[in-house]
């Protein structure tokens, strides 16, 4: 195998380990690097060595541009990986990177401040007459400021970060008297999560569907699509299902060509390298407008690797290695559908992070899962509560409909327990949900919209959670006993007691006959 430099991983949980598992397929060494929060998570075993960054909050550790590139010098890595989130869209860090003689395995800092920062990716689609969702022209600075667009373009409106995604720092407001909290709130969130505080406003699609591009350039102004994957299925305004052909797509094939010419005429525009994504919001009659360009990989992924077979991580490190040719546009085949596995309150989706006990995840034929857990850990409160992804491919969409339907039944995930046997600790996760979702008729027909959760309240009702193995072993002894009529002797105080005490099994053998 062909000698290579280290690849320092810059991110954690489930994308790390995927990541540093397509490295070490190719021979690049890897390193990680941790906070104080995960000091023993999985992605830091996953690699060949680790680094230690700072405290849990993200500004401490992942997002500390300083610490990072002092942990590539110390590790002697050559190559840096953000994943995405933390500092994946941060031009700065890839100019930064770049001095310190790193190279950045994604876009150049032009391209991504140029489509990164949605502001400016706007006005840069503006010039290619690719429609968009109207909104403001640039950032807002100020809540009267938002208001008064709003007011032009009319509610409902999202407040959106300019220097994220991921459903971070966006908040929809439906009427004026709403704007200020909004936006306050937007603003800190997308500060926290991003370290930049910037918003844009932008006019709510009602009924939309969320369908993006996975596309790959050359960064010398050549690109391709890889097909088209639809996420119109959200909570919070982040993915919770994305598959690929897009249902929508399916009734209108000639907006699908559309939608690919115009995410290549972007990227090509902008000399872009790597993978990135572009979104854009289709309408029932099938119009669509650009939203935003994710310069980085994209969560859902590998839904596009299922039905072209390419690795894009591989791709990634290849490009940035100087060893990749941008090939024709791959095939496509079959259907792919991948669900986020979080731990979350199933009714409201609010993080649940928490100890975790005992962790199942399906296997099989054409199932897939990206996790941050292999067996006991714990659900940190410091990030983003994802603890898998599980995704499936098949010749059809019904087909992989039936493959996710089984997968999610295999699934099982528990918080640890006391020594009664009744779980301890904070942990929820969306399972149930996940398993209603598979099998909801509008799903099952392909009919899904972003608005899907809320019109199906069945989806979050409360759940009959089936009893535990511990619990439903414990009812069975209990019966047992009852029918042997030991349990009865032990209640009215027949049963033999002091040093001759019998067994409850003797006392039932005695009752039929058996002598012992």
């Amino acid at each position: 195998m062909k000698s290579r430099r280290p690849v320092l991983i810059v991110n954690r949980g489930e994308i790390a380990i995927r990541i540093a598992r397509t490295c070490r397929a190719l021979g690049f060494p890897t390193v990680a690097v941790y906070s104080e929060a995960d000091r023993f998570a999985e992605h830091v075993k996953a690699c060949d060595r680790a680094i230690f960054l700072g405290a849990a909050a993200p500004q401490e550790s992942y997002l500390n541009v300083e610490r990072v590139l002092a942990a590539a010098k110390a590790s002697g890595a050559a190559y840096v990986h953000p994943g995405y989130g933390f500092l994946s869209e941060r031009a700065h860090f890839v100019e930064a990177c770049e001095k310190s003689g790193l190279i950045f395995v994604g876009p150049s800092a032009e391209s991504m401040r140029l489509m990164g920062d949605k502001i400016l990716a706007r006005k840069t689609v503006d010039s290619l007459n690719v429609p968009r969702v109207p909104g403001s022209p640039g950032a807002v600075t100020t809540a009267a400021v938002a208001r008064k667009i709003a007011a032009e373009i009319g509610y409902p409106v999202l407040l959106k970060a300019a220097a994220g995604g991921g459903g971070k720092g966006m908040r929809r407001v439906d009427r004026d008297a709403d704007i200020d909290a909004a936006f306050d709130g937007a603003t800190r969130e997308s500060l926290s999560a991003f370290g930049d505080g910037s918003l844009y406003v932008e006019k709510l699609i009602l009924k939309p569907h969320h369908v993006e591009v996975q596309v790959f350039g050359d960064g010398k102004g050549k690109a391709i699509h890889l097909g088209e994957r639809e996420c119109s299925i959200q909570r919070r305004h982040q993915k919770v299902w994305e598959e690929t052909p897009s249902p929508l797509m399916n009734r209108f094939p000639e907006t699908r060509e559309k939608m690919f010419a115009a995410a290549i005429k972007i990227a090509e525009n902008v000399n872009y390298a790597g993978a990135g994504t572009l979104e854009f919001i289709a309408d029932e009659n099938g119009n669509f407008y650009f939203l935003e360009m994710n310069t980085r990989l994209q969560v859902e992924h590998p839904v596009s690797e299922w039905v072209t077979g390419v690795d894009l991580v591989a791709w990634q490190l290849f490009l940035a290695a100087g060893e990749f040719k941008l090939p024709a546009v791959p095939e496509r085949r079959g259907s792919a559908i991948e669900v986020r596995l979080y731990a979350e309150d199933p009714k409201t989706f609010l993080p649940a992070p928490g100890p975790l006990g005992y962790i199942e995840l399906p296997t099989g034929a054409f199932v897939r899962t990206d996790s941050a857990f292999s067996g006991p850990g714990e659900v940190s409160m410091h990030y983003d509560p994802m603890i898998s992804k599980i995704s499936v491919w098949a010749e059809s969409r019904p087909a992989a409909l039936d493959r996710l339907r089984s997968a999610l039944d295999e699934v099982r995930v528990e918080p640890p327990r006391k020594l009664s046997g009744l779980p301890h600790g904070s942990l929820r996760t969306n399972l149930t949900f996940l398993r209603r979702l598979v099998r909801n008729s509008s799903v099952l027909e392909g009919d899904t919209p972003t608005d899907l959760i809320q019109m199906n309240p069945a989806l979050t009702a409360p759940a009959i959670e089936d009893p535990s193995c511990e619990a439903a072993i414990a009812t069975a002894l209990v019966q047992l006993l009852y029918e042997s009529g030991a349990m009865t002797d032990l209640m009215t105080g027949t049963a033999d007691t002091g040093k001759s005490q019998k067994s409850a099994w003797a006392l039932a053998g005695r009752r039929e006959g058996n002598r012992l």
